[in-house]
C-alpha cells in the first residue's frame, strides 16, 4: 500500500513537472517587453498610452509610445528611442543624465552588479536597450 502511495506520488510530480515545461515552453520570454514592465509602465502604462498610475502626478505630459512611427512621418525613430533610453536626450521627466530615473539600468560600468559577470558590461546594456526599443517598435498603431 505504501509502495502504490509513493508511485502514485511521483507519477503525479512528474506530470506537474512535464506539463510545467511545457507551458514554459510554449511561452517565450520577450526581454524587451520584461525591460519595459519593469522601468517604463510606470509612467508609460502597460499598453504604452502614457497613462501609467505616476503619470497624473508628474508635471509633464507623458507621451503615448505608441504613436512614436506616426508622429516621426511613419518612421519608427530608432536613433531618438536609443538615445532617450540611454540618456544622451534628455527629458525632464527621466530625470538627468547622470541618474536617469531608472538609475543605472542603461548605463555600463556604472552599475556595480554588472562587475560580476564574465562579458561586456556594454554589450549587456546594448541588448537590454535594443531589446527594449524592438519592444516599443512592436507597440506602434497600425
Amino acid at each position: 500500500m505504501k509502495t502504490s502511495k509513493n508511485q502514485t506520488l511521483i507519477l503525479s510530480m512528474l506530470l506537474a513537472f512535464c506539463s510545467g515545461a511545457s507551458l514554459a515552453a510554449d511561452r517565450k520570454v520577450d526581454i524587451g517587453e520584461r525591460e519595459y514592465q519593469s522601468n517604463c509602465v510606470a509612467c508609460h502604462g502597460v499598453t504604452g498610452k502614457g497613462d501609467g498610475p505616476v503619470a497624473q502626478v508628474l508635471k509633464v505630459r507623458v507621451p503615448d509610445l505608441t504613436e512614436m512611427s506616426k508622429n516621426n512621418g511613419g518612421v519608427f525613430p530608432f536613433a531618438r528611442m536609443y538615445e532617450s533610453i540611454d540618456g544622451r536626450q534628455q527629458y525632464q521627466a527621466h530625470g538627468t543624465r547622470d541618474m536617469p530615473i531608472w538609475g543605472y539600468t542603461y548605463k555600463a560600468g556604472g552599475a556595480p552588479e554588472y562587475d560580476d559577470y564574465p562579458y561586456n558590461a556594454e554589450y549587456f546594456v546594448r541588448s537590454r536597450i535594443l531589446a527594449l526599443i524592438d519592444y516599443l517598435n512592436r507597440l506602434q498603431a497600425k
